[in-house]
């Protein structure tokens, strides 16, 4: 696909949830700040378009054939005790480089002192690491995708039930978190490509479903060893950029925060890269073997996907995240006071945004196209992202509500787990696969980012506080394996109809 239809589809999904955010903006939050993070926020869209489809031109031309050579060619040295060991050491790498985690991190740390941010980044990178060679080895061992998940999650609900409660929202929340720009792509290369020597392409899906058990898991047993010192729950974040004085100049001000963020993100871009780069040099020099015109080609797709990463991150840091936190704060403080319109308009922006910026996804665009080309054009990616953004929607309006009401997420993922789990059953198991990948890469960076800070806003708004900071992800992240599942049954049945007919 070359560049100018990647930037067709990208804008497609962006400028949606740009004219939402900016109409509501206009509406609702009308005061001496608003032209200035209204104009940071279309500022950072922009960015964030144009980013992203550098990213996944990146992604096409060297992660993704990467991670499929490295685990074709880690199949075909028929080591299993090496390929087992790679996929460890793989996950854990790309999990404690990956931006999002240590973001998490940070979070989780000024919400409970007692918890040490390398122990708490390092449990969730042995966690990925090793349900990663656990996914690998169901995939070699043709091990039903069904039972494997089933088994898992039984695990996660005991973990959970011996676990600290304030820790059941933040373990899942982890889950999703980890499925970030980088992790996502490889993961699911790697699996692809197992799978291809296999002959095998219908069973490489559910690798990245697998994988997000580990973190969850990993801090449900992290957290029985930290201490009840809890500080009490995270507050809104803060917005960046600040208010500006009536002497300041507009344009200066606009573009401000990407001098502000642009040492950091620059420093998180390189070390989401880095790792696998270093990565590719390694398996580059003992393993693959590749033509010159073959090896330019990945470090080609390396720089596209740095350069990509960085703009797309500099505009979700510049203006997503700050617009959500006003809006959010906006909409819950009038739908607590006022109720009525307030608490529709608030649930109903959460739908409409959840339906549309999983669309923005870089992960999801990977998915959907893997899933297109493994399917032979069976399942479109029309349809499949259709059912994603139904649950997410759904995910993020349940969130709304949690956020201006209050109460335990155990009342929404407990009954949300079982519907999963039982229509496990009447869902085809490549359905089931592509449902629980689609459930970690529907929270990817721009959802975490824009949906976490609009949470944060609403429930500092709305009667709940901070109580709500964890779940969010969570929910999102559950969402996609009732609706994808729900999918496969519809699709399963149309198939059986059309067989009946011939």
């Amino acid at each position: 696909m070359n560049l100018l239809e990647k930037l067709k589809e990208t804008a497609l999904s962006v400028i949606p949830v740009m004219v939402i955010v900016l109409i509501l903006g206009l509406l609702i939050e009308h005061t001496a700040e608003s032209p200035y993070w209204l104009g940071k926020f279309f500022i950072g869209g922009m960015l964030l378009i144009f980013g992203l489809t550098i990213f996944l031109l990146g992604v096409d031309l060297g992660i993704q054939p990467m991670g499929e050579r490295c685990g074709a060619a880690l199949m075909k040295k028929r080591s299993l005790s090496l390929l087992l060991i790679s996929a460890f050491v793989i996950g854990f790498i790309v999990t404690i480089a990956e931006p999002d985690i240590q973001v998490f991190a940070d979070t989780v740390k000024k919400a409970f002192n007692s918890v040490d941010k390398r122990a708490f980044t390092y449990a969730i990178g042995g966690g990925v690491g090793f349900f990663m060679m656990m996914g690998i080895l169901r995939t070699i061992l043709k091990l039903p995708i069904k039972l494997v998940l089933l088994v898992s999650y039984l695990l996660l609900f005991v973990a959970a039930y011996f676990a600290k409660p304030e820790f059941v929202g933040i373990a899942f929340d982890s889950g999703g978190a980890t499925t970030g720009p980088m992790t996502v792509p490889f993961i699911m290369a790697i699996g692809l490509g197992v799978s291809a020597v296999r002959s095998d392409t219908s069973n490489s899906f559910g690798l990245t479903g697998v994988t997000s058990v580990g973190p969850v898991l990993s801090v449900l047993i992290y957290s029985m060893f930290v201490a009840d010192n809890a500080e009490g729950a995270v507050q809104a974040l803060e917005t960046q950029g600040g208010v500006c004085s009536a002497s300041s100049n507009y344009i200066a001000m606009l573009f401000s925060p990407i001098k502000e963020n642009f040492s950091h993100v620059l420093h998180e871009s390189i070390q989401s890269i880095a790792p696998l780069f270093v990565m590719f040099i390694i398996f580059r020099i003992f393993l693959l073997k590749m033509t010159m015109r073959q090896m330019i080609r990945v470090i080609i797709g390396f720089i596209y996907a740095f350069v990509g990463l960085f703009i797309f991150l500099i505009g979700v840091q510049s203006g997503f995240m700050q617009a959500g936190d006003i809006l959010g704060q906006a909409l819950g403080h009038n739908a607590n006071t006022l109720g009525g319109i307030w608490y529709v308009l608030l649930v109903g922006t959460g739908l409409l945004l959840g339906a549309i910026i999983v669309c923005a996804e870089p992960a999801v665009w990977v998915l959907s196209e893997q899933v297109e080309q493994v399917s032979g054009g069976a399942i479109k990616r029309k349809a499949l992202l259709i059912f994603l953004s139904i649950g997410t929607a759904l995910a993020i309006g349940l969130a709304m509500i949690r956020a201006v009401v209050g109460f335990p997420v155990w009342y929404l993922l407990l009954p949300g787990y079982i519907l999963a789990m039982i229509l496990m059953r009447i869902s085809p198991d490549l359905f089931t696969g592509i449902a629980f990948d689609s459930g970690g890469v529907a929270s990817g960076p721009l959802t975490s980012t824009f949906v976490l800070s609009f949470t944060l806003g609403t429930a500092s708004g709305g009667n709940a506080g901070g109580n709500d900071t964890f779940g969010v992800i969570a929910l999102v992240a559950m969402m996609p394996l009732i609706a994808i599942q729900f999918m496969g049954y519809l699709y399963s049945k149309k198939k059986q109809k059309v067989l009946g007919h011939e």
